[in-house]
């Protein structure tokens, strides 16, 4: 049975010796499953020396002995030390590693001492491998023990990653506290809820006569197209295919952006007319599709084994790590693109309505939440799943797959108040300000997963494993 404690490690050694005794305390420490001693940084004002030195090498479970001619042949507290050391030696049993004798130069080790191997800790280029010698024996000592040995490098990562999580959590709960705030000041804003509600009404009667009933999926419209080489037809769809890249086409004309439903920011719901013809991914970016990019840029995969993964989405990606991708793949393809389109990451109007068609519906497939058409927590994956698993049940209106839940979106637009205004300053890529994430991810709920939900993120932060992205082919924003 493995026990989770470090291995107590007492380094003995003279005051002369304290420079390269505390390079090697540092060099263990860092080892993340063990705890070195040194007086220096163990003791503190006011104890009592000898009682302190006593305990802790009693608790300790092994010693290192670090000898060099001024601590063998000088009188005074190391002679004491390296006596009560080899005393309480005597205590262990015979087959058991418990002092370890360390040369940090060219000396005879007091007698006593001389029936344990030694390790020379010199010169400079023996050094490394004299180190790892050491942690051999250390290694033995912990598994005698039961005592876990821990990769300093995954241990690091593993808090890395407990401390994004609870990040994570505080900032949910945050905006949840915030959220309950805007809405008690919504309450007392009632007059005007009215007003404006009655204002609703009236655009709504209006967009009523002028669009399609409502849930009812739009046909595929046979022109214009990105890309007339290499394409298929999906579920009555045009799927167009550019540079290994799926594509739907997203009809101009209006849709209904936010709710008065959901959360302040999501208000007042309002007409968008977007005046053009836009092609959005069907699935968000892998992590296949990433490598090409940090090959490109000789730059590391920010999703460890993601070889193992290849069709999930990849996360762990900045809004600029983001927006510097969409830059690279225009570079690419820029050949193959019609003139005056751009791939870029999409609007938040431009998502939105990819996500949920123009009639105004809460989830990509209707207005009933089921958590057998995406990746949310209500179905208990607890990680990404393979980009297109929940198709076509959890299509868009124009078949766009995974719009909601596996990973959070990033959107080229600032976080900024509705009504959305293309022109307002928002789709400023230089502006300051956090950015918007769309869709929800596998780890949030379906009130989080509603096709008007909006997250609000720095632009140089990454949302840690929830956070990906996809392209649209559009114009270029003026």
């Amino acid at each position: 049975m493995t026990i989770n404690r470090p291995l107590r490690v007492f380094l003995c050694h003279s005051s002369h010796d304290k420079p390269a005794v505390r390079e090697l305390y540092d060099r263990l420490l860092a080892e993340g499953w063990i705890d070195p001693w040194l007086d220096e940084k163990k003791l503190l004002p006011g104890q009592d020396w000898d009682l302190a030195i006593e305990k802790a090498v009693e608790e300790s479970h092994a010693v290192l002995a670090c000898l060099s001619q001024n601590s063998v042949t000088k009188e005074g507290y190391i002679q004491k030390e390296l006596r009560f050391v080899l005393d309480f030696a005597l205590t262990k049993p015979e087959e058991e590693i418990f002092v370890i004798p360390l040369r940090l130069e060219d000396c005879q080790p007091p007698r006593r001492l001389r029936v344990f191997h030694y390790v020379d800790y010199f010169p400079a280029p023996r050094q490394e491998p004299a180190y790892q010698y050491v942690l051999q024996s250390l290694k033995r000592r912990a598994e005698s023990l039961g005592i876990e040995i821990v990769d300093a490098e995954a241990l690091a990562k593993q808090r890395a990653d407990e401390e994004a999580l609870r990040e994570l959590q505080e900032r949910i709960q945050r905006e949840a506290r915030e959220k309950v705030r805007r809405e008690m000041e919504d309450r007392l804003r009632a007059e005007a809820e009215e007003r404006a509600r009655k204002e609703y009404e009236a655009q709504q009667a209006k967009v009523r006569e002028e669009k399609k009933p409502v849930l009812e999926t739009p046909k595929p419209l046979p022109a214009p197209q990105i890309s007339s080489k290499h394409q298929y037809t999906h579920d009555g769809f045009l799927v167009e295919i550019l540079g290994g890249m799926e594509f739907m086409r997203v009809p101009a004309g209006r849709f209904l952006m936010g709710s008065n439903n959901g959360g302040s920011d999501e208000k007042p719901q309002h007409t968008v007319d977007i005046p053009y013809d836009y092609w959005m991914a069907r699935f968000p970016v892998t992590n296949e599709l990433y490598f090409a990019y940090t090959k490109a840029k000789g730059i590391k995969h920010p999703v460890d084994g993601w070889e193992k993964k290849k069709d999930h989405p990849v996360v762990r990606v900045s809004w600029e790590d983001a927006i510097s991708y969409c830059q690279w793949l225009h570079g690419l393809l820029k050949a193959e693109l019609p003139a005056g389109l751009v791939l870029r990451l999409p609007t938040e109007a431009e998502w939105e309505k990819a996500a949920r068609g123009a009639d105004g519906r809460e989830y990509p497939w209707g207005n009933e939440f089921d958590k057998n058409n995406c990746n949310t927590s209500e179905g208990g994956k607890g990680g990404t799943t393979s980009v297109g698993s929940y198709s076509s049940r959890g299509n868009s209106p124009y078949g766009c797959a995974d719009m909601t839940g596996n990973v959070w979106e990033w959107c080229h637009s600032l976080y900024k108040p509705y009504p959305y205004k293309a022109t307002d300053g928002r789709e400023s890529e230089t502006a300051a300000g956090s950015r918007v994430l769309r869709g929800g991810s596998f780890y949030n709920d379906n009130s989080a997963a509603r096709c008007t939900y909006r997250l609000g993120y720095s632009r140089v932060a990454l949302y840690y494993y929830f956070g990906g992205f996809r392209v649209v082919a559009s114009p270029v924003l003026s």
